[in-house]
């Protein structure tokens, strides 16, 4: 099922789990969602060793492009769409709310 959805927040965080993720938070007609989750990289505050993956930071960028964004927090307010399998799963495709242009974060990451 394809749902249109509203981009109302981004973040990029390395919280308490020692693990760099960077999250979407997405609102459609009477729902709401994150999307993201994946480890981008590896560290904490007060870390001695901080590391990163490449793929993450392509990922990022991948979401930038398919929304039309050059900067992270201009996505906030930006309107999309997104491809939910079933309710209680969680999103895994993000798509252009004009064009046929979409990026399936779990086949990216999956890919090697």
């Amino acid at each position: 099922m394809i749902e249109n959805a509203k981009i109302t927040d981004v973040s990029i965080t390395m919280g308490d789990h020692g693990c760099l993720t960077f999250w979407i938070t997405l609102e459609g007609g009477g729902w709401g969602c994150n999307f993201g989750g994946y480890c981008i990289g590896k560290g904490y505050l007060g870390a001695d060793k901080f590391t990163a993956t490449d793929k993450g930071l392509v990922a990022m960028m991948k979401i930038m492009d398919v929304i039309g964004v050059e900067k992270w927090e201009d996505l906030i307010g930006k309107y999309c769409r997104v491809r939910i399998s079933s309710l209680g799963n969680p999103i895994t495709m993000i798509g252009n709310v004009l064009c046929d242009k979409w990026f399936d974060i779990k086949e990216f990451f999956k890919a090697e």
